[in-house]
């Protein structure tokens, strides 16, 4: 394997147009990181990407990079018809990043936290502020930082455009990320917790700021159920 991320496929001339992700996985399950802030040791070095005609692609991590993650997230981000897919990629010497790949490779990525055992976890992707463009959002260090970071993913390319403080969304060596972002009829909202863990919290972006509001107790995971499904 080459060191850097490679791509192991053959892609016939004139294939581009079928070149659409249908799904992706992580496999190559490896301990080389040893954080296990998703309750176990195991991440994983490698992401098989499907196409929809059939033909899988590998993604190789060098072994300094795991993905440090639950599942590849397939979200068409700019509309065009050809799914995304989003990932956490840590590195062991400067921590997680969100990376956003395609059915070539890596497309772009948020810069790494930079420091080893530091961490983000995605909450959703939506078009936050009706612009026309998709905004990804997470929470860089749901257990220290607890900060809310919203990207917008335009051209191919991520840019930071509003950040919260107070929030988060998982707790140390829980195996999957609570919240998302739903749409009750009024827009989308972000759905986190407090940072400490009292409150649902929904937070909207217009473009400009960032508005947050409780809107129930925090009583389980079942609350966050209850949130998405705008029965709070």
């Amino acid at each position: 394997m080459l060191r850097a991320a490679v791509i192991a496929a053959v892609f016939a001339t004139g294939a581009a147009a079928k070149d659409i992700v249908d799904s992706a996985e992580f496999t190559d399950p490896t301990t080389r990181y040893d954080h296990g802030i998703l309750g176990d040791a195991i991440e994983y070095g490698e992401m098989v990407i499907t196409l929809s005609d059939g033909r899988k692609i590998l993604i190789h991590l060098p072994e300094s990079r795991v993905f440090e993650d639950i599942a590849p997230r397939v979200v068409d981000l700019d509309g065009d018809g050809a799914p995304e897919i989003i990932v956490i990629e840590t590195s062991l010497k400067y921590g997680a990043r969100l990376s956003v790949y395609g059915a070539t490779g890596i497309i772009t990525s948020t810069p790494f936290i930079g420091r080893s055992h530091r961490w983000l976890a995605p909450i959703g992707a939506a078009d936050l502020d009706g612009d026309g463009h998709v905004e990804i959002a997470y929470i860089d260090r749901p257990h220290l930082a607890k900060l809310l970071k919203i990207w917008r993913y335009k051209d191919g390319k991520l840019t930071l455009v509003a950040e919260k403080g107070g929030l988060t969304n998982h707790q140390i060596g829980q195996d999957y990320i609570s919240g998302g972002i739903r749409d009750c009829g009024a827009g989308s909202q972000i759905i986190t917790a407090s940072a400490d863990w009292t409150q649902i919290v929904a937070t909207v972006f217009d473009g400009k700021e960032i508005r947050s509001a409780a809107i129930g107790r925090h009583k389980g995971r079942d609350s966050f159920k209850r949130a998405l499904d705008c029965r709070m």
